[in-house]
């Protein structure tokens, strides 16, 4: 099925930037993108809309590019299927295999992937005090998998273990592992004794499972004090592999802090301007309702 269509928003301007992705209806984007551009001063007639576009419907919304567009942020599940359609594709994003950002450039179509950046800031900014990262464990093998296996490497981190039903197929980890020039233990999810020695020996935990898959893991885990725990979903923010970590005392960087990482470098190449953090990741929270101490 072909979708590629405009959710309706209230404001009416030239300048806009966009979600795309399906589903969208419930992206925070815009709250972040927003309220980063009223940090800025930027025009408050600026749009950021969402885009219902399916895999099938990324070619006709890229071939349709409209000059006042001002960039697109990219969700599942077209973060793959789109990198065909750039004319240019960052090296970062090229290696990870994953673009989540689109910003024209002199006439240029330029993707790139602030993933990577989300993810080394959400999990800097939990660890604040603590030593440096040796060892960390990723749980998930797909496209976000790929940008946390980028992400520890750009943090120097050589002991990663991934894990994942299978290593195999088109966005595999495993071809990331092999652009970044990086190698990882793999362990498969059904050897489930390997899986929780891993997750209770190393320092960081990074899970892209989508919610509910770790639910029976979680409770067997043993976190430490001195262990830091992203969990990439946020919706529900306290999952129960984040409720395991929390009760023991661990570090958490909550999805909504990657969310926000990644968003901002959205904001800084789309406007070549800095945002403060404070007031968008205030707005992302109360948008999501979501207390910030949780």
């Amino acid at each position: 099925m072909n979708i590629a269509k405009p959710i309706p928003e209230s404001a009416d301007t030239s300048r806009w930037a966009a979600v795309i992705g399906s589903p969208v209806a419930h992206s925070l984007s815009p709250v972040l993108h927003r309220t980063a551009w009223d940090d800025l001063g930027c025009d408050p007639r600026w749009a950021y809309r969402r885009i219902e576009c399916d895999r099938d419907g990324v070619a006709s919304l890229i071939q349709q590019w409209d000059p006042n567009c001002l960039g697109l942020s990219v969700t599942m599940p077209c973060k793959q299927v789109i990198a065909p359609l750039m004319d240019v594709v960052d090296p970062l994003a090229k290696a990870v295999g994953s673009i989540n950002t689109v910003v024209p450039a002199g006439g240029v179509l330029t993707g790139l992937n602030t993933d990577v950046e989300g993810i080394v800031e959400a999990v800097r900014r939990a660890r604040t005090g603590l030593e440096p990262i040796r060892s960390a464990t990723i749980l998930g093998g797909r496209a976000t998998a790929s940008s946390a296996l980028a992400a520890l490497k750009s943090m120097h981190v050589d002991d990663v273990r991934i894990v994942a039903r299978r290593f195999s197929g088109p966005g595999s980890v495993v071809m990331a592992e092999s652009r970044l020039g990086v190698t990882s233990t793999h362990i498969m999810w059904d050897d489930t004794e390997r899986v929780i020695a891993s997750l209770d020996e190393t320092d960081v935990v990074i899970s892209t499972m989508p919610a509910g898959v770790c639910d029976n893991i979680a409770a067997r885990v043993r976190p430490r004090s001195e262990q830091t725990l992203l969990d990439v979903v946020y919706a529900p923010t306290i999952t129960p592999l984040v409720q395991a970590y929390r009760d023991r005392g661990a570090r958490i960087a909550h999805g909504l802090d990657m969310l926000v990482f990644q968003g901002l470098a959205q904001v800084r190449v789309m406007t070549s301007r800095t945002p403060r953090v404070e007031p968008v990741m205030d707005a992302v929270y109360r948008a999501a309702e979501v207390p910030r101490a949780s």
